[in-house]
């Protein structure tokens, strides 16, 4: 496949334009070699190398569109990895940002439910509105990962909070991030690279968690990836479950940042939640959801709210789906 269809698809456009970088500089390694002869062999040698740069990129874009084309979509047929991590940030708006989280998680709970797929809590911190500042939850089941996975990144809200006495819209901000969970996979951690800490819990779960520390949180340093489990009732589960996420979100971040750091990938997933960085914008005085990606927009946001947005997961399926791409 050409770069130039390459670039045309969001899933591989950034593969494309790296790769148009690395063709530009072969142009004009070119031109040392045809005119200054004492350049001639150093610049070769450099060609050669980005020739095969270039190689990597394009073999690592026809992985990214033959995983795409394979996934399932949710008609019934197994996959290898339904499970995924849901986590929900509150972005930049302050309580209203926290309250928006806290609606963006009921929306995907109800959404799951329509679908018949299993919802877990992973952890939470909430804000004395019962907003969320974060909320980790574990969904299970069969085309879940494939049916969510273009939820990642920055959600917008513009409306009127019920605080509000001039009535003037506010516009806050969540990022969701979704990674894949792959039970049976392993992903190499150093221990020296992880800081463990336990606490006590709280909320449900009986007197026995906030009497003893079961709640586990787990620092990679180098990325700064965190992660927090307080679900089960015993701290070595807790732990367990946390290693587990842990490798999972690491392996995630190493499949998808081959040209670039970690901890940059993961700010370009989720983004800094700033209001100019959206993938999606629920405006309740104008009763419309719009995604950005797809310059497409529905109306009736509660019940969208309620979980009703089946139709926005099919029409992100369709538009990232490479075979429905007009090449």
């Amino acid at each position: 496949m050409e770069w130039a269809a390459l670039r045309d698809n969001p899933k591989t456009n950034y593969l494309a334009l790296e790769a148009e970088r690395l063709r530009g500089r072969i142009a004009e390694l070119e031109y040392f070699v045809s005119s200054d002869s004492e350049m001639k062999e150093l610049a070769n040698g450099e060609i050669q190398e980005l020739v095969k740069q270039e190689k990597v990129l394009h073999k690592q874009a026809e992985r990214i569109l033959e995983s795409g084309s394979s996934l399932d979509q949710g008609k019934g047929r197994q996959i290898d990895n339904p499970n995924l991590i849901l986590e929900i940030r509150a972005g930049a708006g302050g309580e209203e940002s926290a309250l928006f989280a806290s609606e963006l998680a009921t929306m995907y709970q109800r959404y799951v439910a329509t679908r018949g797929w299993s919802f877990t809590f992973i952890s939470e911190s909430k804000t004395g509105l019962s907003g969320y500042r974060e909320v980790v939850f574990e969904i299970s089941g069969n085309g879940a990962y494939v049916a969510l996975q273009y939820e990642s990144g920055v959600h917008r809200i513009q409306r009127v909070p019920a605080t509000e006495k001039i009535g003037r819209v506010h516009t806050s901000t969540a990022s969701v991030a979704v990674i894949p969970l792959r039970p049976t996979e392993t992903f190499e951690i150093n221990p020296v690279d992880l800081e463990v800490t336990f606490s006590r819990s709280g909320g449900a779960g009986g007197q026995n968690v906030n009497k003893v520390e079961t709640a586990v949180r787990i620092l990679h340093k180098p990325t700064g990836t965190v992660v927090r489990c307080t679900s089960e009732r015993s701290q070595s589960r807790n732990r367990d479950k946390a290693f587990l996420i842990l490798r999972n979100k690491l392996a995630d971040i190493h499949e998808s940042t081959i040209a670039m750091s970690a901890a940059t990938e993961r700010r370009n997933q989720i983004g800094t939640a700033d209001r100019s960085e959206k993938i999606r914008t629920y405006n309740t005085t104008q009763d419309r959801v719009t995604d950005h990606r797809l310059k497409q927009s529905w109306h009736n946001i509660d019940r969208i709210f309620a979980g009703e947005i089946e139709p926005i997961i099919t029409a992100l399926q369709k538009f990232f789906d490479p075979a429905t791409l007009k090449l």
